[in-house]
């Protein structure tokens, strides 16, 4: 069995499925390796390899921290303090103390998958037998995910170089015993209490451990991975909500030609248009943009659809092809190498993955900001083509979904805030030794925010589409828009009608695209959308 496999239903004991992780040297490991773990639970075991990787990197650190001579993390101190040699009755002490004051993060709590991700991460690098980590330190780490330990970890306290510092030393410190951390039922409290209940010992760290528990990347790859993951289904979900506006506007299908796309050969861009053109096929409510007020082509908002959705596709491509390089890789500081050499190096620097998480940032905007135009051209009788103002029963007397629009409005402004690069920054740190950062962590956790963001952007337009063809009285609307239609009224998202509390209909329409029920809907007459 690969490695890396997960294996659902064989020895889970939180969730559904099993990772089995490090086959000694490709140190590598799936997205659908993380997703399982920090999402679903998966229980992770090490491998027969990984244990044996372990400990012949371990005899390597064994061997330099019983010579006189200094080794970076091994037998010295750390940063801006790697000058003094560290005698032997002092290591240990080094060792905690380095978590202890590194665990020095602040602000809220990060989400229990986030913690979870990076956690699993780290362990992923320690498992390739490059770090120098004993094997039963990894299977403490192990030991924790599989109890359901997930340790406090702030918002604030990296700066994505170096690793993801704090966060990581939290981490840490709750294998420690140590500081706090919440349980499988939820409630935080102290580390050394959760361990005792799950019958795990606090470990003792060695030379080098405490450092190379610390030095990664993995809480903003963790990030990126679920990110890419949720991307992936709100980029399918934006092509099925362009298409019921463009349908509820009476425009043409006409521009989602495929030879119109094969000019300009943007993969993204044609798997947009071929979604949208799915979507549409049967429907009777295109080409009447020639009937009581001809016009001779769409608005932007409509007609461009599949190229702004399709650069964003070809983001996430990128952004994808970095994260499996992250993945593949074992990041830390100094490295144990095959021939035996510890080497200081500078992979911890997070620069790769904070430019892909601003690049997602950025496209989310984007994507966010045209859906938004089409639903305002949906509520504004002067460009609707015969819809009600603001789609509402009886305008005057009712509002309609007017102030939906100020919510969507109000989201997609917080989107283009969010999508100021957080890696364009770098401040100092270490007395000048970290002199430059890659603020990868701050580009994972507003990307996280923009992701949410652009989930409700798309819920309001599916939310206004859906009543506006609905409104289309005497014309029949494809397929696939019928059994969404259906599928988001079973959802408790209500139709056309009266002025009513509109927040619970949004939030039903959210969780509806969220969950990847409009996605089902369609696909069950369209078959699997790209």
């Amino acid at each position: 069995m690969d490695m890396h496999t997960v294996v659902k239903g064989k020895g889970a004991q939180r969730g559904l499925e099993r990772v089995v992780v490090g086959d000694g040297r490709a140190s590598g490991v799936t997205a659908s390796d993380v997703l399982a773990v920090a999402r679903a639970g998966a229980r992770v075991d090490l491998s027969e390899e990984a244990v044996a990787a372990l400990a012949a990197a371990r005899e390597i650190v064994d061997v330099l921290a019983a010579k006189p001579d200094p080794v970076y993390g091994v037998s010295t101190g750390f940063g801006a303090l790697a000058t003094r040699h560290i005698s032997p009755e002092l290591r240990a002490r080094l060792q905690r103390n380095i978590v202890r004051s590194h665990a020095a993060g602040m602000g809220p709590r990060v989400e229990r998958e986030v913690v979870r991700a990076l956690m699993f991460l780290r362990l992923k690098t320690v498992c390739s037998g490059r770090t120098g980590v004993r094997p039963e330190v990894a299977q403490a780490m192990a030991d924790l995910l599989n109890a359901g330990i997930t340790p406090v970890v702030h918002e604030y306290g990296s700066l994505g170089c170096s690793g993801d510092l704090a966060p990581l030393s939290h981490c840490a410190l709750a294998l420690m015993g140590e500081g706090d951390a919440e349980g499988p039922d939820g409630v935080v409290r102290p580390a050394a209490e959760l361990l005792a209940a799950h019958g795990l010992q606090p470990v003792e760290l060695r030379e080098k451990e405490g450092l190379a528990l610390l030095n990664g990347t993995d809480g903003m790859l963790g990030m990126l991975v679920m990110a890419l993951a949720d991307l992936e289904t709100l980029y399918r979900s934006a092509d099925v909500t362009a298409a019921l506006s463009l349908e509820a506007l009476l425009g043409t299908d006409k521009v989602l030609a495929p030879e119109l796309h094969a000019i300009r050969p943007h993969p993204g861009q044609a798997a947009s248009a071929a979604n949208m053109l799915a979507v549409l096929k049967g429907s009777g409510l295109t080409g009447h943009h020639q009937d009581d007020a001809p016009r001779v082509q769409d608005a932007y908002s409509v007609r461009c659809a599949p190229q702004v959705a399709g650069a964003g596709r070809d983001t996430l491509a990128h952004a994808r092809l970095v994260a499996e390089r992250e993945l593949a890789s074992a990041v830390d500081n100094p490295v144990v190498l095959p021939d035996g050499r510890v080497e200081s190096n500078g992979n911890f620097h997070g620069a790769p993955v904070a430019y892909v998480l601003d690049f997602l940032a950025i496209a989310a905007a984007d994507l966010g900001s045209i859906a938004e135009r089409r639903t305002d051209r949906l509520l504004d009788k002067n460009r609707s083509h015969g819809l009600p103002p603001f789609l509402a029963d009886d305008a005057g007397v009712d509002s309609g979904l007017m102030i939906a629009q100020y919510t969507q409005a109000a989201l997609v402004s917080e989107l283009k805030r969010l999508a100021v690069p957080a890696s364009a920054d770098s401040i100092p740190s270490s007395a000048m030794q970290e002199d430059h950062v890659s603020m990868g962590w701050s580009a994972a956790r507003k990307l996280r925010t923009a992701v949410d963001n652009l989930a409700r952007v798309l819920a309001v337009e599916l939310y206004a589409a859906t009543r506006a063809v609905q409104l289309r009285e005497g014309l029949t609307p494809a397929p696939a828009t019928r059994a969404v239609v259906e599928a988001v009224r079973e959802a408790g998202v209500g139709g056309p009608g009266p002025d009513r509390f509109l927040a619970p209909d949004l939030a039903a329409a959210e969780a509806f695209l969220r969950d990847g029920r409009l996605l089902a809907a369609v696909e069950k007459v369209t078959g699997p959308l790209r």
